[in-house]
């Protein structure tokens, strides 16, 4: 691990303990803003230092039960400021690519230590449009949910649903979802069935795209998870660190999915070609593999919530289900049902953003939040209560990561109309270099 690397590991853990994270556990009940830890390098004094375990069991900056003094001597024998400054530093003397990715996760690094230090009363008010472009590359703005939602009214009409009477839209996406409902109580075999559908039509329609080398990388090494009473509707969990005789990585991971979730088989999907194949797993593998053949560099290895990386591989994992099926356009997909369960999932997407905006840009209360997510994006009671609620209030969550599904889905969804697929799913997935939401740009155009 050179300098750089180890600026890259404390920023990260640093700031990712301060908000309650571990990115060792094998749990997203345990993981927070670190997202893997695959190298095999040694932990960082920023994970192992004497006041983490305490921040990480009390919940972090924002946890009820949080000890100040536990903070106050993490912040002061740990220069977390210094280690973030020192990835700009050690930036410079890197691809302009790279120093460009880098500068990029080191702004997204000091925004989400700025929270911490607001949420801590050691800092000043983090302003919103700040927090946005950190993790976004674009300012703030709300979501605009009147295409898809015609769409689905289409769709669902079509199908012989009423939408002509007050809420009837809402209604009419309501039954369509009772009808369809996946039970959770054997998700495992449903979702081993779905995954392994989009891991065939992955091989048929991405990996041809891709360098050879990464053909014989499992896309989609998972398994599926129910848990109860979790504050998330889901977590993929990237773990990475199994071993084959040969030292070689078995690329694992697990997806855990709450069993108090109601969603449709077509929502699903959906959510598994966004979570496993062709989506989150199948980067994070493809990235990993990247790292061992020395084609990426370390901070592939500590991939983070919050960062324009994070906003691209959102982005990615929402255009899965088109790429899996190598077309463009939702009204290409080969059934109404599934087209409509994508435009329910992006709408979901949307309100995630949304939220975000009338919370923390508009500073409207959230039965208002509530009531318009409900009615404008067509999502769920229980999302709409947890997206205006327990997300969209979050003091880091809310004002970084909400707004970027819709940012990076809209951007990517652009990329794949603009440049043929043999030139963008090799930018995208890392493969000319790890990119974010801004610097895969600067790959296409060269």
């Amino acid at each position: 691990m050179n300098q750089l690397d180890h600026y890259v590991a404390e920023a990260v853990l640093g700031v990712d303990t301060l908000w309650g994270g571990d990115v060792m556990c094998a749990s997203g009940t345990g993981r927070f803003i670190a997202d893997s830890w695959f190298s095999d390098e040694p932990l960082p004094r920023t994970y192992s230092h004497r006041s983490a375990d305490h921040l990480r069991k009390a919940g972090g900056v924002s946890g009820k039960d949080l000890d100040p003094k536990q903070v106050d001597a993490y912040l002061r024998d740990l220069n977390l400021a210094a280690a973030i400054s020192g990835i700009r530093t050690e930036a410079q003397t890197t691809s302009p690519l790279r120093h460009a990715y880098l500068t990029g996760l080191a702004e997204s690094l000091q925004v989400m230590l700025d929270l911490a230090l607001e949420v801590f009363g050691k800092g000043d008010p983090v302003p919103y449009a700040r927090a946005v472009e950190a993790s976004t590359g674009n300012p703030p703005e709300p979501s605009r949910p009147e295409s898809k939602r015609d769409s689905v009214a289409e769709l669902l009409g079509r199908s012989g649903y009423s939408i002509s009477k007050n809420n009837g839209l809402l209604d009419a996406v309501d039954a369509w979802r009772r009808e369809r409902v996946v039970p959770m109580a054997s998700v495992r075999g449903i979702g081993a069935a779905v995954i392994a559908l989009f891991d065939q039509l992955s091989a048929r329609h991405l990996q041809p795209l891709l360098p050879r080398e990464l053909a014989a990388v499992p896309r989609a090494n998972i398994e599926f998870l129910p848990i109860k009473d979790a504050w998330f509707s889901g977590s993929m969990n990237y773990l990475g660190r199994a071993r084959n005789h040969d030292g070689s990585p078995q690329y694992e991971a697990t997806y855990e999915i709450n069993a108090s979730l109601q969603m449709s088989y077509p929502e699903f999907e959906q959510l598994v070609s966004h979570e496993v194949v062709p989506g989150h797993v199948t980067t994070f593998a493809y990235l990993q593999n990247l790292y061992v053949r020395g084609k990426a560099g370390f901070e592939a290895t500590v991939l983070t919530m919050n960062t324009r990386a994070a906003t691209l591989f959102e982005g990615i994992a929402n255009n899965a289900i088109l790429i899996a099926h190598g077309v463009s356009e939702i009204d290409d997909l080969p059934d109404d049902d599934m087209q409509i369960g994508v435009l329910l999932a992006l709408l979901q997407d949307d309100a995630k953003n949304q939220s975000s905006y009338l919370t923390w840009g508009e500073k409207r209360e959230q039965s208002e939040i509530r009531t318009a997510l409900r009615r404008d994006f067509l999502v769920t009671e229980e999302r709409a209560d947890k997206l205006s609620g327990a997300w969209g209030r979050h003091p880091l969550m809310g004002r970084m990561y909400l707004p970027a599904y819709r940012a990076g889905t809209d951007k990517v969804a652009d990329l794949r109309r603009s440049y043929p697929p043999q030139s963008v799913l090799p930018a995208i997935y890392g493969c000319n270099g790890l990119v974010d939401i801004v610097t895969v740009d600067r790959v296409l155009q060269s």
